[in-house]
């Protein structure tokens, strides 16, 4: 079914429901004990009272316009310093495998009127931090929905299937100039986030003429619900997103090529270089991203990327970040870091290209 490395978490894809659940219950375990969270529920439950009797309305509730008022408001009564601790224990106690980046809402709330008003259909009513404990603390699939939504909200994600289609020109272009090896060829997409990119790589080597056995194709992400929902085309906070994300890697599972795919939980900071390369590696939505845009972490990511990377093969990077207002790192800084890694730089769709020397 699973099986670590270095601790973390790996898993081939699969449709079958009883696979999904197994894997899931050891992410977000079905029980979990609520008595030690009795002390914060009744201090929620002091602190909710208080704002129901003397804060004026309109109160936080899902799909609140919010106002400048609201938001004070909220944090006079909640305070979002008093309810962080709170939440992100609840993360710590209910998360079977912990992800490094937490993901409590609070934590990117402004107030707690951002954290009420953007509560799924399952936890609409629980517009209080009391209730909104309760509920998760004693409602198994309202506390899947939760983490997974605060895990991987749509913002993460976006709407569209394949996100640069400029780069998988690029990649296309690429794969057709390259001979068939004895070898399988081996292709990372690296900070593979919900496995999109991943389904869309094989789909593409698929329609190339190349066959499953010809291949491996690993995805990986350092968040271990993203590996659950990549390796399972499932998204328990998404009904919508599930439904075409599955006619999307349909090909994947029709040809069989899902057993030339797997996706882990890895860490691009800390992992060491495998003892066999990738031919080909994909970086999106990482470098510069909220997640990797510090300076010293950039460059660590690229030679990690550039280590991983096999001779002659390819490293491509892209980032819809570089175009908004959390541009951290612009593509002639990209461009730079690959150069110092060793990489032969040249434009490539959306963002950055790199070929290691044979």
């Amino acid at each position: 079914m699973a099986n670590t490395f270095s601790g973390m978490i790996r898993f081939t894809p699969s449709l079958d429901p009883g696979d999904a659940r197994c894997r899931l219950e050891r992410l977000i375990p079905s029980h979990l004990d609520p008595s030690p969270f009795q002390p914060d529920l009744r201090r929620l439950r002091r602190m909710s009272a208080a704002f129901a009797a003397f804060c004026p309305p309109p109160w936080p509730a899902p799909g609140l316009c919010l106002t400048p008022e609201i938001h004070y408001q909220s944090e006079l009564w909640l305070p979002l310093a008093e309810l962080k601790p709170v939440f992100s224990r609840f993360h710590r106690a209910a998360l079977g495998c912990a992800s490094p980046l937490g993901g409590a809402p609070c934590d990117a709330a402004a107030s707690w009127a951002d954290v009420a008003s953007a509560l799924p259909p399952p936890l609409s009513s629980c517009t209080t931090p009391s209730r909104l404990l309760h509920r998760l603390v004693t409602d198994n699939e309202a506390r899947r929905i939760y983490l997974f939504r605060s895990s991987m909200p749509k913002r993460f994600y976006g709407g569209a299937m394949d996100r640069y289609p400029h780069q998988t020109a690029a990649v296309r272009l690429w794969l057709e100039r390259r001979n068939v090896g004895e070898q399988p060829l081996r292709c990372l997409d690296a900070a593979c986030g919900d496995g999109a990119i991943t389904y869309g790589l094989v789909r593409l080597l698929l329609d190339l003429g190349r066959a499953p056995q010809d291949f491996l194709v690993e995805g990986w992400t350092i968040d271990p619900l993203e590996v659950w929902a990549a390796a399972h085309c499932a998204f328990p906070h998404d009904p919508s997103r599930q439904e075409a994300f599955r006619r999307w890697a349909l090909p994947v599972f029709s040809t069989g090529a899902e057993r030339s795919l797997s996706f882990r939980q890895a860490d691009l900071l800390t992992v060491a270089p495998d003892r066999q390369r990738f031919d080909l590696i994909l970086c999106n939505g990482l470098l510069g991203g909220p997640i990797i845009n510090k300076g010293e972490e950039i460059r660590r990511v690229v030679e990690s990327l550039a280590a991983l990377l096999a001779p002659r093969g390819l490293v491509l990077a892209a980032d819809s970040f570089h175009g908004g207002w959390k541009q951290k790192c612009p593509h002639h800084e990209v461009q730079a870091l690959f150069a110092s890694a060793g990489l032969a730089v040249f434009e490539a769709g959306e963002g950055v290209g790199g070929l290691k020397q044979g």
